[in-house]
């Protein structure tokens, strides 16, 4: 019997002779399950009811079924026999803590008209995952890197094929028809990713940061670039992303991680892996300086205008940093903004405020997400599709946000398309001539917002 608002259920038969290992834990769920799918055709205004062997077989059944259910789906997930978790083929992948910052410290400033939806986009599918935008000392542009490992330049007319950074490039690096800027992932190891791009005012050279070949050089002709660093301090770089240059000649550049190529961003992403840095190669001596090391996804740096400093984001944290390079300060850092959202790159403008593209905004999963590694690696664990894994993380759909900081960390102007109606996922923004170009290393197009 079991006892409900004073009243007496009856299950027939009771529940010893359903159930003659009451040591096991599945008959007992059985047997609730039974209770709960009968209790609704119960009389509780009768003294007491007797539920009818028929429906006790019907509950029965249906509750084996649904018990089978739960372990094959256990099963499933226990197992993942088609490989559908994200970490499925890493078998070394450990999650470690993201130190997110207080919620109470992060900026809730929105642009309520959603402003970036007045961009123009322009040059669909004719470029695909132009993650950064550059102008060359004439004023020319722009250049950008594409997912196939090309450098390509606007002559005004068309794209042109400028630079590229493998040398190893063969038939499968040439464009395809129909294409993603996700189409070239399995070949970048050979084709190259050039991402961050800077132009040195004086000479005319343009920087690269190749995903893969590390920091390189190409004059103002083009061509194939010269590679310039591979490794410091004996470590090969795995992720190279993005370079400035100051006018002695000095480049600043990023390793988002040691471990991760970025064809398996998204990995280091949900690890928390913390072996990014932050270098300094002397264009003179040719000797290469870590800076800043043991970092969670550095990501964009920029010089200041008068450069005496560079600011470089913290990708999975989400915070912009100063590394002092002038003064008192010089060789030491500071946090001098709590970001909204999660950044890529940083660049300067004239005034010497800098420009952030956020590639999403903070969301409540992904933020309790990096507090809880054990929890976020059980999780990533599930045959959850690694698409799947990233909606979640920002927010559900892709969306755009770029923030102006001035050189002390104040908010200056934020612009987004929160629904991700024209603009989304921006890589970079570049400012010129009252205009921002913004690149995406996702999109297959550059947009354009006009400032005036």
């Amino acid at each position: 019997p079991y006892r409900s608002r004073g009243k007496c259920i009856v299950t027939y038969p009771p529940s010893p002779i359903l159930f003659r290992n009451q040591r096991k834990w599945l008959p007992h769920v059985l047997h609730y399950i039974v209770i709960i799918i009968a209790t609704p055709h119960v009389n509780f205004n009768a003294p007491s009811t007797v539920i009818s062997p028929s429906l006790v077989r019907c509950a029965m059944t249906l509750a084996r079924g649904l018990a089978v259910v739960f372990l094959l789906l256990a099963l499933y997930c226990g197992l993942d026999p088609f490989h559908h978790s994200p970490i499925a083929h890493f078998p070394n992948f450990e999650a470690k803590r993201v130190d997110m910052p207080a919620w109470s410290e992060v900026p809730t400033d929105h642009d309520k008209h959603n402003l970036l939806q007045k961009s123009e986009v322009k040059f669909v599918n004719e470029v695909q995952g132009p993650e950064s935008i550059a102008f060359d000392p004439l004023g020319r542009g722009p250049y950008t890197g594409l997912a196939d490992g090309r450098i390509v330049f606007w002559n005004g007319h068309s794209w042109l094929d400028f630079a590229y950074t493998s040398p190893n490039r063969s038939e499968l690096c040439n464009p395809i028809a129909s294409a993603t800027p996700f189409s070239y992932v399995k070949t970048e190891h050979i084709c190259g990713r050039p991402l961050g791009l800077r132009f040195d005012k004086k000479t005319g050279d343009l920087y690269i940061a190749d995903a893969y070949f590390g920091l390189l050089k190409v004059g103002p002709e083009g061509g194939l670039a010269t590679s310039l660093v591979t490794e410091a301090e004996g470590i090969p770089l795995r992720f190279t992303n993005d370079v400035d240059v100051d006018a002695e000649g000095n480049v600043y550049f990023t390793e988002s991680s040691a471990h991760y190529p970025r064809r398996n961003f998204l990995q280091l992403v949900f690890s928390g892996d913390d072996s990014g840095r932050v270098l300094k190669y002397n264009l003179a001596t040719k000797e290469t300086t870590v800076l800043v090391r043991n970092i969670q996804f550095p990501n964009g740096i920029s010089l200041s205008k008068d450069g005496s400093f560079f600011v470089f984001c913290e990708g999975v944290v989400g915070r912009l940093r100063k590394y002092w390079l002038r003064g008192e300060k010089a060789g030491s850092s500071e946090i001098i903004a709590i970001l909204p959202g999660y950044p890529d790159n940083v660049r300067v403008n004239e005034d010497g405020d800098f420009w952030v593209a956020l590639h999403c905004r903070r969301y409540t999963y992904a933020y309790y997400n990096g507090l809880y590694p054990k929890i976020r690696k059980i999780i990533l664990k599930l045959p959850i599709p690694i698409k799947i894994q990233y909606l979640l993380q920002i927010g559900g759909r892709q969306h755009a946000v770029v923030i102006k900081y001035s050189p002390e960390g104040r908010l200056v102007q934020i612009l987004e398309d929160s629904e991700g109606k024209v603009v989304k996922a921006v890589s970079e923004v570049e400012e010129k001539d009252g205009k921002l170009w913004l690149g995406s290393v996702l999109m297959p197009f550059v947009a354009v917002y006009n400032l005036t």
